[in-house]
């Protein structure tokens, strides 16, 4: 049996800092879009005039850049679709990632340089499908969110080496299969399967009864009520092993139009666990306890080993941690410039966490304003300060703190 390889860790970049953040916290690869033609059209994505600049930051450190073009274009917007396969070609992007048969074969024929990638919206399920995208052209397919292990192992078993096998790994989970979905279409005209998904799928519903208007019953398994359509967050992190063994290519977190603290630490945790169980080594438990530390839903193993099953409890995002600030730069003494992004004072509990680097919590020492004034509660956003932490941090390491502000209701 051919050796196992290690996999690909593929984060999302919804627009430059994002970008940034995951290349820094530790991404094999990127995936991004444009301002036409990707799946997450309210993420800041990038212009044609921004996306080669972020093609030459990621391969600077050795990343790779996948593109999204994966909406199912309708006939006036693929005849724009050729310049901006050629913008992509020319930007040196490694990978495009469509759905729509039309525009992978206009990949192919415009951005030659650029490998093609099916995505998850095609829903690749069985080893038949993979192997007609092959042939197609296709380097690498991304899974349907609803296999099984056992399913995947299956399809790598029976289709080409060559061809690469993708899978998300950590993140939202649609209720839909694989994302195709009418429902926020119909209820506020935003199309799910052109960017545009409004998730009324997480709205909270009451119902009404048709002779009584205006008196709406709660839907609810419990006195706080619930949704009709409940999904929790995907999170692999425990179980990188499992996904290595079926031979996965490519790791992939989900969100795009999250923030970039998100992709920093998320991007960071799962960095260290595959490197951890690659070696032969068992992770450290702090990486996991990272992936909490950002605004998710409660956390399952989607389809992995089996449906997941209805979630009969509130399913509102936990968030329990927030950024203050964002270190620019810090000399060997610990003495570092920052930039606030939310307020905290001098005596405040605080925990540092950066570029392949542990987080450390501290006590937040009095501070120097621009003019080296002491400071001791920063409030204007953006402003720089400098701090002395602890110890020294890498540019771009991450100051927040513990404040819970989860939804209550």
């Amino acid at each position: 049996m051919e050796a196992r390889k290690k996999p690909e860790l593929l984060s999302p970049a919804g627009d430059m800092e994002r970008l940034r953040m995951a290349v820094l916290y530790g991404a094999d690869a990127v995936y991004l879009a444009g301002e036409s033609f990707g799946m997450r059209s309210f993420a800041g994505n990038f212009t044609g005039e921004a996306l080669p600049e972020a093609v030459r930051f990621a391969h600077a450190h050795g990343v790779r850049v996948h593109v999204t073009v994966n909406t199912m274009p309708r006939s006036e917007e693929v005849d724009r679709l050729p310049v901006w396969l050629e913008l992509v070609n020319d930007a040196g992007v490694d990978a495009l990632i469509a759905a729509d048969l039309g525009t992978f074969t206009l990949a192919g024929r415009y951005a030659p340089r650029c490998e093609r990638h099916v995505s998850t919206q095609v829903s690749v399920a069985n080893y038949a499908a993979a192997q007609a995208w092959y042939d197609l052209g296709a380097k690498r397919v991304i899974l349907a969110r609803e296999l099984s292990l056992e399913e995947i192992r299956e399809i790598r078993a029976r289709t080409p080496r060559d061809l690469e096998l993708e899978a998300f790994v950590h993140g939202a989970m649609c209720v839909s299969y694989s994302g195709r979905c009418l429902l926020s279409n119909y209820m506020t005209g935003r199309d799910s399967n052109r960017g545009a998904c409004a998730q009324p799928c997480r709205y909270q519903y009451y119902l009404m009864e048709e002779k009584r208007p205006g008196e709406y019953f709660p839907v609810f398994e419990d006195e706080k009520g619930t949704y009709i359509m409940n999904s929790r967050d995907m999170c692999m992190i425990d179980h990188v092993d499992d996904l290595i063994s079926a031979g996965l290519s490519s790791l992939k977190i989900e969100g795009r139009a999250k923030s970039a603290y998100y992709a920093a630490i998320v991007t960071g945790a799962y960095r260290h666990v595959i490197d951890d169980v690659w070696a032969g080594r068992t992770p450290d438990p702090i990486w996991r306890e990272e992936v909490e530390k950002v605004s998710h839903r409660h956390y399952a193993t989607g389809f992995y080993y089996g449906p997941p099953g209805q979630y009969l409890e509130n399913a509102r995002y936990i968030r329990e941690w927030q950024v203050v600030a964002l270190v620019e730069e810090c000399d060997e003494t610990g003495l570092a410039t920052l930039t606030l992004r939310n307020k905290f004072c001098a005596g405040d509990e605080l925990e540092a966490v950066g570029p392949d680097r542990k987080p450390f919590a501290f006590q937040a020492p009095v501070m120097a304003d621009g003019e080296g004034q002491p400071l001791t509660e920063p409030k204007n956003p953006q402003m720089r300060f400098q701090m002395r932490l602890p110890c020294p941090v890498p540019p771009w390491s991450i100051l927040r703190i513990a404040r819970d502000l989860s939804a209550k209701s």
